[in-house]
């Protein structure tokens, strides 16, 4: 296959918030882009030449060779789209936590393809359902990669041909908390501790959840405590997580909606009010090595800008 190749002397900017998935019973399918987000500047240049500047969250561990997570996300989208590249520069300020359940893998690869896109624009109309299948084939699952690059609460599934979406608003009477701790949590080994296969009534129990959270997302959030149960994933990563799980059942004590971020081992609590929030952040001060935050839902999901072209949102 013959490549074209990406003109020397374009810059692309970024910016990609992070994601929690799951919220509890929507496992692998539910996900909503929050107010924390990464930004990256890419400029092409003359060959042999790989300059990435990293600041922020991962500036002293993440590679600065071609296997970053987001060049490898960019070759692998160019080649796609028949297109190859010669020398980069590259900065990233970032600041979603890695390993903590909040996207930041998802975050990675999305910015990768949205560069490539940008890069190849004059040549090729890159469609949302492009961006989605490009994200989701090299992240795994499309439950990160959906809000993060079209924003709100979504909804992704798979198909035998490719991944599908649906966006939603989410309710202006919910206020998201995030409580971080101290320690990161692979999201392999987290997957790798899932049955493959669960019972009947746990399945039919979270199917039950789920609906219902669609409509205390959206519409009820009074509905928000009953909807974020779950049986299919929670119950089952609690032993590599043991003070997750503990914080989320004192939490959920108190009739507020918490639940696993992603993988874990993040808690995110959908609080039906400021109030509310503010005893979430006070329970879990209670407990060492835990940091609050305090976040918005993303309703715009990444932005892009080419040169000095004006920032615009991505359509659903």
């Amino acid at each position: 296959m013959s490549f074209h190749t990406v003109p020397q002397g374009r810059t692309v900017r970024v910016r990609v918030p992070a994601t929690s998935a799951n919220l509890g019973p929507g496992f692998d399918t539910f996900g909503l882009a929050l107010s924390v987000a990464d930004e990256i500047e890419l400029t092409t240049c003359e060959p042999g030449v790989l300059d990435i500047e990293i600041e922020g969250v991962g500036a002293d561990s993440v590679p600065r060779t071609e296997q970053h997570l987001i060049i490898r996300a960019l070759d692998a989208s160019l080649a796609e789209l028949g297109f190859g590249r010669e020398g980069l520069h590259l900065r990233a300020v970032n600041r979603i936590p890695h390993g903590r359940g909040m996207g930041s893998s998802g975050a990675a690869i999305a910015a990768g393809v949205l560069l490539a896109a940008q890069l190849v624009g004059d040549d090729v109309d890159v469609s949302d359902e492009q961006l989605l299948k490009l994200a989701t084939e090299l992240e795994g699952h499309p439950d990160n990669v959906a809000p993060c690059l079209f924003g709100g609460f979504t909804i992704a599934w798979t198909d035998a041909v490719r991944p599908y979406m649906v966006r939603r608003e989410v309710h202006e009477d919910i206020y998201p908390l995030v409580l971080v701790p101290e320690q990161k949590l692979s999201t392999k080994v987290a997957r790798g501790l899932q049955p493959s296969e669960v019972p009947h009534r746990d399945a039919v129990f979270n199917v039950a959840r789920a609906s219902l959270l669609v409509l205390a997302l959206t519409d009820e959030p009074e509905l928000l405590y009953a909807a974020t149960e779950d049986l299919l994933h929670q119950p089952y990563r609690a032993a590599a997580m043991p003070a997750s799980a503990e914080l989320v059942e004192e939490l959920r004590a108190e009739r507020l909606a918490a639940v696993i971020s992603g993988a874990g081992p993040s808690v995110l609590v959908l609080a039906e009010s400021e109030h509310a929030r503010d005893r979430a952040t006070e329970i879990a001060a209670e407990h060492d090595g835990w940091r609050a935050f305090p976040v918005e839902i993303d309703s715009r999901g990444a932005t892009v800008s080419v040169a000095s072209t004006k920032t615009e949102s991505l359509s659903a």
